[in-house]
């Protein structure tokens, strides 16, 4: 498997199979599928999580994360932006695989190029942006999900460009035109997600994530945050680099 940063012709390989698989469902009535993990990817719901492990803070650990902590709760606002598109009726569910790392994805050993999705038991109702966002939260950054020196972690816009292409290559044909603006969008809530989620378990003790030292899934919290700060300081040229492929 390609590495976490992933080389230019793995993500094209991924954004394509993704594009695909969300081209050949497009038809089918997601609804009708049974949510393996209920509100997996409902991001507001998410942040009364992260909430509620703050205010117990059974470790007495917060006081050890406070800037991390203000970092979620600045952005409240943001994570109610797709929520609030699907309960308005301006996204539509779609059939969505739900945990698009590289690592889902079935790569030819001898030339890198992905055959097939696998781990297919989250596949549930959700956003195509969720999809699309959580891929890029792996796919685009420079570093391991761990990685504790902040230096390495980037947001690599370049990578962010060459998925984006592919996917939409495949799928921008099914998609809505308010699916297709809200991507950049999934990018960076599934990525705050991803990191509230860290820092959640990190505050509860630890208690969902497996880690390997006490403050593991702080570190991981914080690789997640870097990410989600410079997709903000890059949100206009994200949304150019949409309008490109479209």
């Amino acid at each position: 498997m390609p590495s976490a940063g992933g080389e230019t012709g793995a993500v094209l390989s991924v954004s394509i199979k993704l594009g695909h698989f969300l081209k050949q469902l497009g038809d089918y009535p997601a609804e009708s599928l049974y949510e393996t993990i209920p509100q997996f990817h409902d991001t507001v719901k998410r942040l009364r999580d992260f909430k509620d492990a703050q205010r117990k803070d059974v470790k007495n650990r917060a006081r050890k994360c406070k800037p991390e902590i203000e970092f979620v709760l600045s952005r409240e606002d943001d994570c109610g932006v797709l929520m609030k598109q699907l309960e308005e009726g301006k996204l539509p569910l779609r059939v969505t695989h739900n945990d698009t790392k590289l690592n889902n994805i079935l790569f030819d050993a001898d030339t890198d190029e992905g055959l097939c999705i696998i781990d297919l038991d989250t596949i549930m109702p959700g956003l195509a942006a969720n999809d699309f966002g959580d891929s890029i939260r792996f796919g685009a950054s420079t570093a391991e999900e761990d990685e504790p020196d902040l230096d390495k972690v980037h947001f690599d816009i370049n990578l962010y460009d060459i998925y984006t292409k592919g996917y939409l290559e495949m799928a921008k044909d099914v998609l809505t035109p308010a699916e297709i603006a809200s991507l950049p969008w999934g990018a960076r809530l599934m990525t705050l997600e991803c990191g509230m989620r860290f820092l959640a378990d990190y505050l509860q003790g630890d208690v969902y994530f497996k880690t390997a030292y006490p403050e593991h899934n702080l570190v991981r919290a914080r690789t997640q945050f870097r990410l989600v700060k410079e997709m903000e300081e890059q949100f206009d040229q994200m949304n150019g680099i949409l309008k490109k492929y479209i």
